[in-house]
């Protein structure tokens, strides 16, 4: 029998109650949950979103089906939690990541082969632009960007899902500005 690593619960994403290895505090543990069904038809949509401003159109929905499916799961667990939504945030941001890299190392091996259009996905050009230079930012200044912007979470709010400090998510919204405004700058001095 394959034994769940504490990975599959957003190692870098500590939730208040919950220990690494993903179990409730005895004080959670009999707190009554919402029905699954319930929590992914409201929040599906958000982690969708989220997972589109980190990873792109082309691997959204996989991200958040991975991560609604770790929900589905664990939800005896997460279900009782504070926030189970902002955990669910965590772990969606987890999976971007691990797409995010696993791409890296695909188009290092596979090499470019052949140039191909990028998916549409009905965004804007300059939305998409825009998102496209969030990926390229430092993991945590584009998880920021996309809480924020993608899901118009409040920093309060942000801080909670990434388990830090408000002003560390201040901090990470400053420098993703300064440098999506240079390049986004320089981008239209260029045309």
């Amino acid at each position: 029998m394959k034994r769940q690593s504490s990975q599959e619960l957003a190692p870098d994403v500590a939730v208040a109650g919950v220990d690494r290895a993903g179990t409730a505090s005895p004080a959670l543990a009999g707190a009554a949950t919402e029905p699954f069904d319930a929590f992914y038809r409201r929040e599906f949509t958000h982690l969708l979103v989220l997972a589109r401003a980190l990873v792109g159109a082309a691997y959204a929905e996989d991200v958040a089906q991975e991560s609604m499916l770790v929900a589905y799961r664990r939800w005896s667990t997460i279900g009782g939690l504070r926030s189970p939504a902002g955990y669910v945030r965590g772990i969606c941001l987890h999976k971007a990541v691990s797409v995010v890299r696993r791409r890296k190392v695909e188009q290092q091996v596979l090499g470019r082969l052949a140039p191909s259009a990028p998916p549409t996905d009905g965004l804007p050009p300059d939305s998409e632009r825009f998102w496209a230079e969030v990926r390229l930012l430092p993991r945590r200044q584009a998880q920021v960007v996309a809480l924020h912007y993608a899901l118009d979470l409040a920093v309060a709010d942000v801080a909670e899902v990434l388990e830090c400090a408000e002003g560390t998510v201040k901090v990470h919204l400053h420098r993703a500005r300064a440098t999506l405004s240079t390049r986004l700058r320089g981008e239209e001095e260029g045309r």
